[in-house]
């Protein structure tokens, strides 16, 4: 059984997304309602449907990553975790690392794709030079487990290390799966997150599937076509409350507890009645001791498929009943698109940012009421808001179910914005 005793904290936080290259602008770029879906150049889309997507821009991993660590042989995947990973640290006065944290310190990352945007370069290079003159060193962090390989291995960490694949909820639920590892003394603190890179293949695959709006995402808008695809790194640093206390760390918030469903019914639509979506809010409140009337605000999954918005609205209000239309929700996935295996970590800064600097981040792009969904979506704009406890869903292809709770923690060494 876990100490529920334990209270664990975020003390630091490192992204690289389509609105932030780090997590001061992604702040900043959420208050203002930015938009970051774009023409997508990391590859050619002309033969694909669509051609837009939140692609991190001008990225230089020798701007991010200091020049002691070799980045030749890392993946995009790598380098954008890897980066996130240091700024993490360094927000969390912990890099370098102290050689007290080496030996229980440990890694959990979410992802999909990883190095496979190298493997379409090494395919592409068999086919237009030969199999000779192609780079198999291309291949070397082909797999998804390589970042979190990258972290463990360049930082020197000694603790548990594990890479998560549950689709859209892996970034979420790694944050889960790290804070248990603390709660249950396998892990003195964690490095946890996800990452997602831009790819041709899962471009394209999600672009078969006719899931991908022609413009830009419109979550909850009636006339919206389905969601912007983007990529994203976004790594916290998990420690005990008493621990961050003991060193004088800065903390954003409490993971105050988290659910993990299946809804058990198809490859890539959610169930239609929300039990899976139902059961993974209840479960993370059950786990963090509070009651429906205790979440201020609702980080929605938010894809802006036609099928994900009214589920997900069916869900909220079936967990909140009548309180469901004063909670405020909004998706920021209409600002930084979906990044997949990064979104719930990327959204559960979101939720840690909107705690401390006491903001909720608009949905944008919303024009048109939909009948079905008809919940306070926050479409004019981010609204002033004092809150003290977050709710971030993360719903995935295969009926993945992540729920993740934050409180605002207000003693010492708390953020205030």
């Amino acid at each position: 059984m876990m100490d529920k005793k334990k209270r664990i904290v975020i003390t630091g936080m490192g992204t690289k997304n389509a609105i932030g290259g780090n997590v001061a602008q992604f702040a900043v770029a959420l208050r203002q309602g930015v938009c970051g879906i774009s023409e997508i150049d990391l590859f050619d889309t002309s033969e694909f449907r669509t051609h837009q997507g939140g692609q991190i821009k001008n990225f230089n991993p020798r701007q991010s990553i200091p020049g002691v660590f070799n980045t030749k042989r890392m993946s995009r995947a790598d380098q954008l975790s890897f980066a996130a990973a240091i700024e993490a640290l360094t927000d969390a006065g912990l890099y370098p690392l102290p050689a007290s944290f080496q030996e229980n310190m440990g890694v959990a990352v979410g992802g999909g794709s990883g190095g496979l945007l190298e493997a379409e370069c090494f395919y592409a290079e068999w086919l237009t030079k030969g199999l000779d003159r192609a780079r198999f060193s291309r291949l070397s962090t082909l797999f998804c487990a390589s970042s979190a390989d990258w972290m463990a291995s360049n930082l020197g960490l000694w603790g548990p290390k594990a890479t998560l694949m549950t689709a859209c909820s892996a970034g979420a639920t790694a944050l889960g799966y790290a804070r248990d590892l603390i709660v249950n003394g396998q892990a003195s603190a964690m490095l946890a997150g996800g990452v997602e890179p831009m790819c041709r293949f899962t471009y394209a695959a999600f672009n078969a599937l006719k899931s991908v709006d022609e413009d830009v995402c419109r979550p909850f808008d009636k006339n919206r076509a389905g969601l912007s695809m983007g990529e994203a790194a976004a790594i916290l640093v998990l420690e005990p409350l008493d621990a961050a206390l003991a060193r004088g760390a800065k903390i954003y918030g409490e993971m105050l507890g988290y659910g993990v469903t299946c809804d058990s019914f198809h490859m890539t639509s959610p169930d239609e009645k929300a039990s899976g979506a139902v059961r993974s809010m209840q479960a993370a409140l059950q786990d963090s001791g509070l009651a429906p009337s205790d979440i201020d605000y609702i980080n929605a999954h938010g894809t802006a498929t036609p099928v994900n918005d009214v589920t997900e609205t069916r869900a909220i209000k079936e967990v909140f009943g009548q309180r469901a239309y004063s909670i405020p929700v909004s998706s920021t996935k209409s600002m930084h698109a979906h990044t997949l295996g990064a979104s719930g970590a990327l959204e559960g800064i979101v939720s840690l940012l909107a705690l401390t600097h006491g903001f909720i981040p608009p949905t944008i792009h919303w024009r048109s009421p939909d009948p079905e969904c008809d919940l306070d979506y926050v479409t004019e704009g981010s609204r002033q808001a004092d809150l003290r406890v977050v709710l971030s869903n993360s719903f995935a292809f295969g009926g993945n179910n992540t729920t993740i709770i934050f409180g605002k923690y207000e003693g010492r060494g708390a953020v205030h914005g």
